[in-house]
């Protein structure tokens, strides 16, 4: 007989000193701590595409645009993410204590990946719902042509819409902004 692995859990405050002094990004959920892997260039030119039209069209505008460098804390689950795309209100706020984690993510933009596409639409976006301020996901495949996108309208009640066609606009309901899919998959070349 094969004996379980135990895994150790550390406490938030272990978690963020072992991440200050990491080279590598890790999340923290329930207590474990979780390798974040590296994406592919694909991956990469959607979410810095996305980044790229949101910086844009909020020009003066009183929000601020990261990109997946940013951690994010979930107070009510006490788990720490870094999403691939986040909107946040001015003034941004931050984890009490700490510069470097947001705690008002307007819109969360996930890039899915074959390994975090379930996590990514379940139990991510739930740990995400309950934070107050959070209206708007979207779900970018980097596969092939599709948006999924979450909308809040009032306290537990969410609209879904998906886009899958090139000519395609995703209208944004957390901030006034539409983005063709053509410029959200610019460079993207999909296999057969």
């Amino acid at each position: 007989m094969i004996a379980p692995v135990e895994t150790k859990t550390y406490t938030a405050e272990e978690y963020l000193e072992l991440e200050i002094n990491s080279q590598e990004r890790h999340e923290f959920i329930n207590g474990e701590i979780v390798l974040m892997a590296g994406g592919t260039p694909d991956h990469n030119e959607i979410t810095t595409n996305l980044v790229v039209a949101l910086k844009l069209a909020l020009k003066g505008k009183p929000y601020r645009t990261f990109s997946s460098d940013q951690r994010l804390w979930v107070p009510q689950l006490n788990n720490y993410t870094y999403p691939d795309v986040m909107v946040v209100a001015r003034p941004i706020e931050l984890q009490s204590g700490r510069t470097d984690t947001i705690t008002n993510p307007l819109l969360i933009a996930e890039v899915l990946s074959k390994g975090t596409r379930a996590y990514d639409r379940d139990e991510k976006f739930a740990a995400y719902r309950t934070i107050p301020s959070f209206q708007e996901y979207l779900l970018i495949d980097q596969y092939r042509l599709q948006v999924e996108q979450y909308s809040k309208t009032d306290a537990n009640k969410w609209i879904f819409s998906e886009y899958s066609c090139m000519g395609d606009r995703l209208s944004l309901t957390s901030v006034a902004v539409e983005i063709s899919l053509a410029d959200l998959y610019e460079n993207i070349e999909f296999g057969e």
